[in-house]
């Protein structure tokens, strides 16, 4: 016990040698005993009681399930009313739909196609070559790619 009096003694002493905007005189840096002493420990004046913590938790987990059954219960009534709007929007629309017969071909005067009005395209003959700016350059050869 008596080191650590010395200790107290040595940083109360060394509190009295600081500046006046609270630097210690050895260029900034803390002596060795300063980060030796830690200020005592407060202890915990609440009792604790885990009796009565279990309860509130019950209570909580109870309160949170019941929670989470609501929203469940609230999704599922939403999906159904969804559900429902959906048949009666089908069934609305194919109320008003007419049904519309497709148009029999003629049969007794057939198709005969017309001949073009525009020209003829014109073939052209295929370039072997390739442009100068397309070879690749390599090594102060040609290479054709």
């Amino acid at each position: 016990m008596e080191p650590l009096k010395e200790a107290r003694n040595r940083v109360e002493g060394s509190s009295s040698s600081d500046n006046s905007n609270g630097r210690t005189s050895g260029g900034g840096r803390r002596s060795p005993t300063n980060c030796l002493i830690k200020p005592p420990v407060k202890k915990n004046t609440i009792p604790i009681d885990l009796k009565l913590r279990a309860v509130e938790r019950a209570q909580f987990a109870h309160q949170v399930a019941e929670k989470r059954r609501l929203i469940k219960q609230y999704k599922m009534e939403r999906e159904r009313q969804q559900k429902l709007e959906e048949e009666e929007e089908i069934k609305r629309l194919r109320k008003e739909l007419i049904p519309k017969a497709q148009l029999m071909p003629y049969f007794d005067r057939p198709f005969v196609p017309r001949r073009s009005e525009k020209q003829p395209t014109v073939p052209r003959e295929p370039k072997f070559c390739i442009p100068r700016h397309k070879t690749i350059k390599c090594c102060r050869c040609h290479v054709m790619t």
